[in-house]
């Protein structure tokens, strides 16, 4: 799998790169995994968009420590651990949910 952007091996990019900034997300527009949506916006020249409640079972949140792919609501239902390898993820992203999620 290809995870787009200018990242490290564990998907943290140039924008996002704190120890906990370790997950990737399947954007809905192009179905291809970016670290953030800054690295999308560089990296093409279509639109984002969101994905619906309805599709929060599609499998779209990278875990750059062991490279499980949770759907997006295991993500949110994570408490910001990935329930594979229990790595901690930033709670931060929270933040930008409403780019890349209909909430």
């Amino acid at each position: 799998m290809t995870i787009h952007g200018q990242i490290d091996n564990l998907t943290r990019c140039k924008h996002y790169n704190s120890e906990l900034d370790i997950i990737a997300i399947k954007f809905k527009c192009c179905k291809e995994f970016y670290c953030c949506i800054h690295c999308h916006e560089e990296e093409t020249v279509h639109q984002v968009e969101q994905w619906t409640k309805e599709e929060f079972g599609e499998k779209a949140i990278f875990c750059g420590n062991c490279s499980h792919i949770l759907t997006i609501q295991e993500y949110f239902d994570s408490s910001n651990k990935c329930p594979h390898c229990l790595a901690s993820f930033n709670p931060r992203c929270s933040n930008h949910y409403h780019f890349y999620f209909d909430l």
